[in-house]
């Protein structure tokens, strides 16, 4: 399994609960909140407030493409 982070520590990340954290994305993208459908696909993206995220649990990634899947695995 991979190693999870604190919020604070990521600057690209996802969490289980269907959040992620951007910070080279536009500020509207910064700090995401999506719905979690059938197949783990993600929509709805929401932006929210840095201290509306999950604290701990953040999975660390190199970057997101936000034009290309909507689905978590593609991510882990």
């Amino acid at each position: 399994m991979e190693q999870t982070f604190k919020a604070t520590e990521i600057k690209v990340g996802f969490h289980p609960n269907g959040y992620r954290i951007d910070k080279t994305a536009s500020p509207v993208n910064r700090y995401t909140k999506w719905q979690i459908q059938s197949g783990n696909k993600l929509r709805n993206p929401q932006s929210v407030c840095f201290g509306s995220l999950p604290q701990k649990g953040w999975f660390a990634k190199d970057k997101f493409d936000w034009n290309k899947s909507t689905v978590t695995e593609d991510y882990a």
